[in-house]
């Protein structure tokens, strides 16, 4: 490009945040959004009606030869990905539904991350491989039907019997859980918090479907029933006792929603302003109204600032930089106009913008549902209180 020459402006990237990307980084982004535009979107409409996701190993196994599951993880099979380039791939699964991203944000952001940094050299060489190709699913049990936000009021308790832990409780709204071939499930123990690695074929271990959801809806959402399951002494995660063992795993895991609710942000925007090109009333397009025009700049402006605040704290995790409080800022800050944005968008599709030929209900629907899990708002509003004020106002 010859000095003094701009480049053309980018509706969808205003910003021209593509620059801050690097060939490999554009390599996942437009696989990962290619493979969503061929296997989940022609479908996922149909899914989120049904409530149902059919295939969804299959879909596991698609993701594992990719390299998306666990691809922040390094050996065992895991990718090795960059930050931003696991943030680029939430993004891309989100946009095409919550539910799909959540599928991979919980196999390797808690379940295989859970493994690879807790676990025994056994326990990663039984577990992470398989799962990283899809070949196992797993899930994180740590919320209980009484105790969510306050996960030190947990209930499921693991006992010691000779060498063997004997499990007793309930975990719930557990993504992934009735088609996990393995749960980490966190439980109070005589000596703390433990971590342990479940196969989901032992006796006495159980995970009913949750039904009559109106989020989340193309994803398996499950409870984990534990009756007395007993298990080996070496299924525990060696490397942790107490709650940092399971924060630290969200801590990621919210990572990758601050990226993911972009995604989710982005399409909704994308169907508004396709749409006000395109809908016409009193004679022009509604694109051509000063308000559908304030609309739209408005979502776009907390749109691609959210993106740079998700690039911030990629370049921050990357340089081992990042605070629980800064993810804490950033997963509040995208989800709520992640909402936003799908709220307005709506107001822009009129009628059309509460069915699934559009989808922007979808997406709303769906992030009503990260708003809360993973942290809800008040819990991440409490984190940053404290980090300015230095008073703790948890208890």
């Amino acid at each position: 490009m010859s000095a003094g020459t701009l480049p053309s402006f980018d509706p969808r990237d205003p910003l021209g945040l593509d620059d801050l990307l690097d060939p490999e980084d554009l390599a996942v982004r437009d696989t990962m959004r290619q493979w969503a535009a061929d296997r989940v979107l022609p479908h996922v409409a149909d899914w989120f009606e049904r409530g149902e996701v059919p295939g969804i190993r299959e879909l596991a196994r698609e993701l594992g030869s990719l390299g998306a599951l666990g691809m922040s993880l390094t050996g065992y099979g895991c990718a090795g990905a960059g930050p931003i380039q696991y943030g680029l791939a939430c993004l891309e699964l989100e946009a095409a539904d919550s539910g799909i991203r959540s599928l991979m944000s919980v196999q390797g952001s808690l379940s295989m991350y859970a493994i690879h940094r807790f676990g025994s050299e056994e326990q990663k060489q039984r577990w992470l491989p398989r799962m990283a190709s899809g070949e196992v699913i797993g899930c994180f049990g740590l919320t209980e039907p009484d105790h969510g936000s306050d996960p030190a009021g947990m209930r499921t308790y693991a006992k010691r019997d000779g060498s063997d832990w004997v499990l007793t409780g309930r975990k719930m709204w557990i993504t992934n859980g009735s088609v996990a071939g393995v749960a980490v499930v966190w439980a109070r123990t005589d000596e703390g918090i433990r971590g342990f690695i479940v196969p989901t074929d032992e006796p006495g271990f159980s995970a009913p479907d949750i039904k009559h959801k109106w989020s989340l809806r193309a994803s398996v959402t499950s409870e984990l029933v534990l009756d007395e399951v007993r298990l080996p002494a070496d299924a525990v995660l060696p490397e942790v006792t107490g709650l940092r063992g399971p924060l630290s795993c969200l801590g990621h895991a919210r990572y990758g929603i601050i990226w993911g609710s972009m995604g989710a942000a982005r399409s909704a925007f994308e169907a508004a302003l396709d749409y006000a090109r395109d809908r016409e009333q009193f004679g022009r397009p509604i694109g051509g109204f000063q308000l559908t025009q304030a609309k739209l700049a408005d979502m776009a402006l907390e749109l691609h600032k959210g993106i740079l605040l998700a690039h911030h704290l990629g370049r921050r995790m990357a340089a081992g930089r990042l605070r629980p409080e800064q993810v804490s800022f950033g997963k509040l800050n995208n989800v709520r106009e992640a909402i936003e944005i799908c709220r307005t968008s709506r107001t822009i599709l009129g009628a059309n913008g509460i069915s699934l030929e559009y989808p922007v209900m979808r997406h709303a629907t769906n992030l009503e549902s990260v708003l809360t899990y993973e942290g809800t708002v008040e819990m991440h509003q409490l984190v940053l209180g404290k980090a300015l004020t230095g008073i703790d106002a948890f208890r």
